[in-house]
Parts: structure tokens; C-alpha cells; sequence
């Protein structure tokens, strides 16, 4: 049984020529007194269940998932230094200019990889083999490719500094992972043990990200598995909640109270920051539906007036901007069964009643956005 006012998070041990920290295990019982806690914990509760309601009152949700998790992959990544922008993540690589296709194939990446791990949830358990499937797929010819992709490390990392020498934190020893992470594993799934979900899932993240398992990608995998939890424990019926907003906002005070449970024994101080986070990000999301819910029915109400006899072209063509917001006037074509010159006819309306904003510049080979539907995403 683990008292989280007195939580002793682990001690340092002595490696070669520096101290690396070895975390103590988790998977116990854990009970507090701070009555913050708990007061926190049901505001987020609340708030998420408000969530999971309202969503499930959207019709076609799975229209609009899509996006979530294309701007979560733009923050997530940002937070490792990345600069792709959600405008920028949307597009084609062919789109994309040379010196920014690094940053957007990372980006890329993480979108497939949370895609295909929010999949396979239907199938797997959280679980190491998931775990580093993931990982796999994140680190795909990209930076971190020679690191050990889908595998856990097998040498010394370390975070901030140039080396070991300079080194804000160092992790465990490597000799030390494979039996930290089936600790953390059995922590996930041991239901003898009686903890709020959302209490759960801060430890988790905070636990994953101080064994830091990879050599590369582990902030990213770490906070994709704060989803993957909610969603696996069906505290969320789909994948609309992601912190890295919440965490990118303020990146040092994210870092600050990571380490404030190491430097100090401080676990409620985080679990304080993360609740608040649960509860802000699910505020936020309900917000972003209910704007999305509001440009729908907008432009449903105005498309028989703006768009006449091509109306019922332009909604098809709409519900699939809703899931990949750009398009080009062939694949409009595609879409709508028209023919080039009617599809081009129907940017054309589009484009001139403020939903679509052409990217290019050039006179063939354009490409369009849906403009008001990726400003509600910038905007939060």
C-alpha cells in the first residue's frame, strides 16, 4: 500500500561516472487524505463524462475524429521541437516544402501510430507488445530511426544537456526496463486494486515517462497512452480527449511537475496539475463539437440557396472535408461523381462563399482547404 502523501517515488543509483534514478514500482494499493484530490477528481470526472455524453449525441462523430487527432499529433510532437503546424500536417507530402518534410513526416507518423493503436485496442490490451508497436510505426524513417524502433533500450539515455555529464534527469539503468514496464503493465490492468481511473491514468504517464523505455519517442508514446487508457477502460466511447494542448500551453511547467515528484516526493502535486488538465481539455473538446455541430448545420441551412442544384454534391463533398479537410478539383470530381469542369464549378461556389481558401497560389495543380472548419482547431 502505497500513502501518496508519503509516496517515496525512488532513489538514485550509482552507474558509470553518473547517478541514474530508479523508480520505485507501482502496481499497489494507493490511498490519500487530501480532500483536493478528490475534489479535483470529480470535476474531472464530471467533465469527462460530459464529454462522452455529448459525443455520443453527435450524429456521425467518426466524421469529425480525425482532426482531433491530427492536431493532437501537431502539439504532441511540438513539445519534442517539431514545427509543423495543423495547416501544414493536413496536407500532402508532395505539398510540403523540402526543409519542413522531416517535421511533417514525424507528425505524420504519430497520427498513424495513434490511429492504428486506438485500432488494435479492439484486439490487444495495453500492453508492451502494443506499446512497441507503436513506437515502431512512430519512429519510421524519421529522426530516431537508428534508436532502437518498437524495441526498449538497450544503453543509457538521458533528457536536457549534450550528455550524461550535463544531464537534467537520467532514467534507469537499461538493465532495469523490462521489469519496470511489466510492473507498470500489471499496474494498468491489476483489478484487485481499487483507483479512480483518471487517478490511474496520471500515474501511468508520470511512471512511463520516468523509466522513459525508448531511446527515442517516449514523451509522445507516453502521452498517447493517457487516450489509449480512457478509451480502453471505456471512459471514453471514442478518442476525443488528448492533454497535449493542456501541455503544450505551459511545456515547463509540464516538465516542472514531473520532476517535482522525483526532487520532492510530490505525487499529488502532479496528480493536482493532471486532473486539472483532464478537466480543462474535456471543456475544451465539448466547446470544439459544439462549433463544429454549429459550421454543420450552417452550412446545410445556406447550401440549398448558395449551392442550388449542386447542393447535394456539395454535402457529399463536405462530409468528406470533415475527415480530410483539402481537396483538389479531381478528387472533387471523385467524390461527387461530376465532372471536371462541374467540380471545378463547385470549388469555384465554395471557394467564393468563404469555405474554401486555395494554398498554392498557382494556376493548376491548386489545392483547397476548408478553412472555417481547421480555424476552429488553430483557435483552441
Amino acid at each position: 500500500m502505497i500513502e501518496l502523501e508519503k509516496f517515496n517515488p525512488g532513489r538514485y543509483e550509482s552507474g558509470f561516472e553518473y547517478n541514474y534514478f530508479l523508480p520505485e514500482k507501482v502496481n499497489t494499493e494507493w490511498q490519500w487524505n487530501a480532500q483536493i484530490i478528490n475534489h479535483l477528481l470529480e470535476k474531472a470526472a464530471v467533465k469527462l463524462g460530459e464529454l462522452n455524453s455529448y459525443a455520443s449525441l453527435v450524429p456521425d462523430i467518426d466524421l469529425f475524429i480525425q482532426l482531433h487527432v491530427t492536431k493532437e499529433a501537431v502539439l504532441s510532437s511540438r513539445i519534442e521541437g517539431t514545427k509543423t503546424n495543423i495547416n501544414e500536417a493536413i496536407l500532402p507530402e508532395d505539398e510540403i516544402k523540402p526543409e519542413r518534410k522531416n517535421d511533417w513526416k514525424e507528425v505524420n507518423n504519430y497520427i498513424t501510430a495513434l490511429n492504428q493503436a486506438i485500432t488494435e485496442l479492439q484486439q490487444l490490451p495495453i500492453s508492451t507488445r502494443l506499446i512497441k508497436k507503436t513506437h515502431k510505426t512512430l519512429l519510421d524513417s524519421v529522426r530516431g530511426e537508428y534508436k532502437q524502433p518498437g524495441e526498449f533500450r538497450t544503453s543509457q539515455n538521458w533528457i536536457g544537456g549534450n550528455s550524461l555529464s550535463d544531464a537534467t534527469f537520467i532514467p534507469p539503468h537499461d538493465s532495469f526496463v523490462n521489469e519496470l514496464m511489466g510492473d507498470l503493465e500489471n499496474f494498468i490492468h491489476n483489478d484487485q486494486i481499487k483507483i479512480p481511473a483518471l487517478i490511474r491514468a496520471g500515474i501511468i504517464h508520470y511512471q512511463f515517462e520516468t523509466i522513459h523505455p525508448f531511446l527515442d519517442g517516449n514523451g509522445r508514446i507516453g502521452r498517447l497512452l493517457i487516450t489509449l487508457y480512457l478509451v480502453s477502460q471505456k471512459i471514453l466511447d471514442k478518442p476525443l480527449l488528448y492533454l497535449s494542448t493542456y501541455f503544450e500551453k505551459n511545456k515547463g511547467l509540464y516538465y516542472d511537475n514531473l520532476t517535482r515528484v522525483r526532487e520532492h516526493s510530490d505525487m499529488i502535486q502532479w496528480l493536482k496539475y493532471f486532473l486539472v488538465g483532464i478537466e480543462q481539455t474535456a471543456t475544451q473538446s465539448i466547446q470544439t463539437l459544439t462549433e463544429i455541430l454549429k459550421l454543420k448545420s450552417n452550412i446545410e441551412h445556406e447550401a440549398p440557396s448558395i449551392f442550388k442544384r449542386r447542393s447535394y454534391a456539395a454535402i457529399r463533398l463536405f462530409n468528406e472535408l470533415y475527415k480530410k479537410p483539402f481537396v483538389n478539383v479531381e478528387s472533387a470530381a471523385q467524390i461527387c461523381n461530376l465532372s471536371y469542369k462541374a467540380a471545378n464549378d463547385l470549388i469555384a461556389l465554395m471557394s467564393q462563399s468563404g469555405y474554401l481558401k486555395e494554398t498554392t497560389g498557382q494556376s493548376r495543380n491548386r489545392l483547397f482547404v476548408f478553412q472555417p472548419y481547421l480555424l476552429i482547431f488553430e483557435n483552441k
